[in-house]
């Protein structure tokens, strides 16, 4: 497989005991919980592996060497160095538990509330908010309910949109159509679904959705808690999968008739591409490590065997790992040159700026503690971020106005 040395991406506070249950981002004691700022040191990483393989099985590469540790990253940017965020508007506010976000079209948005099941319609214009309808079969609790969104490749003239969502029994994906001509609560159609039998538990349910530039589907699972499903090639959890636009294994996937793409994973909330194309995923640690991957198809990333960088030939390495206090990473999204990562536990927005595939610098923290946990973000037409907050998901501390979408600015770069 694929290996590289990884940057120290969310570091670690010196007060906080590496290992302890008690800083896990998605632990047996205290799931992604909330932590505050801690002080922080990177590294960056000086290999650079091979292109993403064309072949749908990877080959292995020899053992790189971690760099020496370089300055601890800022907060801020001098002008014409990397592209830096800043909040120009508040899109809406008086959102309820919400996870997956989808641009529309015309640049309204849609979004997903985690425990209700609806999909709301947000006005780009204003802000207003309208209810497209409630998804049916919807069962919330824990971290399953009402996840991912993704808009058809075809949404213009097939106006579907897509949904991970959880039942009483398994996640699943399904497709609704969807027509804002209809009365307010009423302009979803019926689910048909896609792909059933992805594992559910209380925690570890993945649930981001996307297309891909190759047109195919792809959707990030967890292990639901169930650590060998990670490991297991006939099990849908703990994977990256890649479908057709009906839900069937892509014809040119690593395991011939399965839907897997790349298997080992813990947890996967995020998933973007960069502008050559390549799959990058965030995934939440146990302990101790969060990941940056880059995905190559058929890769084993070595969960429940090892977390974060292990130095052994059959798993690939993470570009960029960080202790789970510092961010719990969700949504990711690709623009300036960067991938962005919301942060949930360490209530920030860490941008990894890249070269290829690796990191080009040390990892750089902003709006660390300013609106609290951060669950997804993603990149605009216009260039701007659209970032979505989740203090009012039982494990954060809402402020007044939650939860909300901002409109972010990236200068520089």
């Amino acid at each position: 497989m694929l290996r590289r040395s990884a940057a120290a991406l969310f570091p670690l506070a010196v007060a906080l005991a590496v290992g302890s249950a008690t800083v896990a981002g998605c632990s047996s004691a205290a799931p992604d919980r909330a932590a505050g700022p801690s002080a922080p040191a990177a590294t960056t990483s000086a290999s650079s592996a091979p292109p993403r393989p064309t072949a749908p099985t990877p080959t292995a590469a020899p053992a790189s060497t971690p760099a020496a540790p370089t300055a601890a990253p800022t907060s801020a940017q001098a002008p014409g160095q990397a592209p830096v965020p800043t909040v120009r508007a508040t899109v809406t506010d008086g959102l309820a538990s919400p996870w997956g976000l989808a641009v529309l079209p015309d640049g309204d948005l849609l979004v997903s509330e985690r425990d209700s099941g609806r999909i709301l319609r947000v006005s780009a214009k204003d802000g207003a908010k309208t209810v497209a309808g409630v998804v049916p079969g919807v069962v919330s609790g824990g971290e399953g309910g009402l996840l991912g969104l993704a808009l058809s490749p075809g949404f213009a003239t097939d106006h579907l949109v897509h949904a991970y969502l959880s039942t009483a029994a398994d996640n699943r994906i399904v497709r609704l159509s969807y027509d804002p001509g209809r009365p307010a609560g009423a302009q979803l159609g019926d689910p048909q679904a896609l792909l059933t039998g992805i594992p559910h538990g209380g925690r570890h349910n993945g649930g981001r959705i996307a297309f891909g530039p190759d047109g195919y589907l792809y959707a990030g699972t967890g292990d639901a808690s169930d650590k060998p499903l990670a490991q297991d090639r006939d099990s849908l959890g703990g994977k990256i999968l890649r479908l057709t636009r009906d839900g069937a294994p892509a014809p040119d996937n690593p395991f011939p008739g399965s839907p897997v793409w790349s298997l080992g994973h813990r947890n996967v909330q995020g998933l973007a591409w960069d502008g050559q194309g390549r799959l990058w995923a965030s995934e939440f640690g146990q302990d101790t490590w969060d990941e940056l991957n880059l995905i190559t198809p058929g890769g084993n990333y070595g969960w429940p065997t090892v977390e974060g960088t292990a130095g052994r030939p059959e798993f690939t390495d993470p570009v960029a790992q960080g202790h789970t206090a510092d961010a719990s990473p969700s949504g990711i999204a690709y623009a300036a040159g960067a991938v962005w990562i919301a942060a949930l536990r360490g209530e920030r927005l860490w941008r990894v700026q890249l070269d290829g595939d690796h990191a080009a610098a040390p990892p750089q923290a902003f709006l660390s503690g300013e609106h609290g946990r951060l669950r997804a973000v993603a990149a605009d037409r216009d260039g701007t971020l659209l970032l979505v907050t989740d203090n009012t998901d039982g494990r954060g501390d809402p402020r007044p106005g939650d939860d909300r979408i901002l409109r972010l600015t990236v200068n520089g770069g």
